[in-house]
């Protein structure tokens, strides 16, 4: 029997998999600046700030931003692999990226742009993926094979980023 494009995680599963991105990505929430990022990001991260979407009234900016990241998790992902979508403090998700979002599939069970809330994307083994904070307002990307697949357009679309592998580049 084929596995479901996307399955909410168990409890355990759940708790197992945040419990590993928390040791892994030191993720320390908050609505609170001094303590952003909220995550150690990798030294292959690319993290930049998404105010460029505030005068984006036909959202044709922030939509470009989705598919581009979209397309490149699910190029880095296989043709059979599988991801995390998890929503902090809310139901998560194992999913086939490239079973998802077309005519007639099941949408993107989360979007990797974060809309008032932490959304990260993860693969299975953490190697890439993308985590988005919503009161600093940006989205960091991570893993060689997604900055490889994604940022060149995302920097069309966001412009500087603030951070690259945790460092400031960018204005603040």
């Amino acid at each position: 029997m084929m596995e479901d494009p996307v399955a909410e995680l168990s409890e355990a599963e759940y708790r197992r998999v945040w419990d590993r991105f928390h040791e892994v990505f030191d993720f320390q929430p908050s609505t609170s600046s001094l303590q952003w990022p909220a995550i150690k990001e990798p030294v292959a991260s690319v993290t930049w700030s998404l105010s460029a979407l505030d005068d984006d009234p036909g959202y044709e900016r922030l939509d470009r931003l989705v598919a581009v990241v979209q397309q490149g998790l699910s190029s880095c992902v296989g043709p059979a692999g599988r991801l995390f979508a998890l929503d902090w403090q809310h139901t998560s998700y194992r999913f086939a990226p490239r079973e998802v979002g077309g005519p007639g599939q099941p949408a993107w069970p989360l979007s990797p742009y974060p809309d008032g809330d932490y959304y990260i994307f993860l693969a299975e083994d953490f190697r890439f993926g993308s985590f988005g904070h919503p009161w600093e307002e940006s989205l960091c990307l991570f893993g060689e094979e997604l900055l490889d697949a994604a940022s060149t357009e995302v920097d069309r679309v966001l412009g500087q980023p603030l951070r690259r592998s945790g460092t400031a580049v960018g204005p603040a």
